[in-house]
């Protein structure tokens, strides 16, 4: 169930990100991969990407990029992964997107 917030969290923020483009500049994309150790999950949008003013503090409780957002999302999705072992971390390069990972150590 935990899973399963956090990544609605990052899908509803991608889309979020989205709202300003027309429709046909909005793309969001999936992945999964598994690696020797762990398993990832990747969400990638086409909205304005992470600011330089900001990708430091991201994962801080009550940061946020959206005019009414509150600011507990990420930081909240981050202390769940941790919990389970896992790293959420953001790739992002101003003005072509965001993308979000989710890795999660594999277990036997």
């Amino acid at each position: 169930m935990q899973l399963e917030q956090v990544l609605i969290n990052l899908i509803q923020n991608a889309l979020d990100a989205m709202s300003s483009l027309n429709r046909s500049g909005r793309k969001l994309y999936f992945d999964a991969a598994c690696h020797d150790e762990h398993y990832c999950l990747s969400v990638e949008d086409t909205g304005p990407g992470v600011s330089e003013a900001v990708i430091n503090n991201l994962f801080n409780s009550f940061v946020s990029t959206k005019e009414k957002g509150m600011g507990v999302g990420l930081s909240i999705s981050r202390s769940i992964i941790e919990a389970h072992g896992g790293r959420l971390v953001v790739d992002h390069d101003e003005n072509k997107g965001a993308c979000f990972r989710v890795c999660l150590p594999r277990k036997e």
